[in-house]
């Protein structure tokens, strides 16, 4: 599965949960520029200054790691992952919903 697939999937995926949040999305790709094989998409409230991350790496192409942190913060120590078949549209609203109140 080449890089661009689970970033296209997941930018979809996005689309359709933001669509009542209006979260700033970005993607993110200077790790790939920098030779990392990774991309970041984050999820910005700045109504109150918290952020989600969605990372994709090229060699686990159905897994995507996550996690919650603060605007400020922009990475924290803890991810978790999700498979790309388990992540929804639902999922991702639900995510924003609960951490951006």
């Amino acid at each position: 599965m080449s890089a661009e697939k689970p970033l296209k999937i997941l930018s979809n995926l996005v689309g359709e949960a933001h669509e009542h949040i209006n979260p700033v999305v970005e993607v993110r790709r200077g790790m790939r520029d920098a030779g990392i094989t990774t991309d970041l998409l984050t999820l910005d409230c700045l109504r109150t200054q918290r952020r989600i991350n969605l990372i994709l790496h090229d060699q686990q192409t159905d897994v995507m790691l996550y996690q919650f942190v603060t605007r400020e913060e922009e990475v924290g120590g803890n991810f978790r992952e999700i498979t790309l078949t388990e992540l929804s549209s639902s999922t991702l609203f639900d995510w924003m919903q609960d951490y951006f109140g």
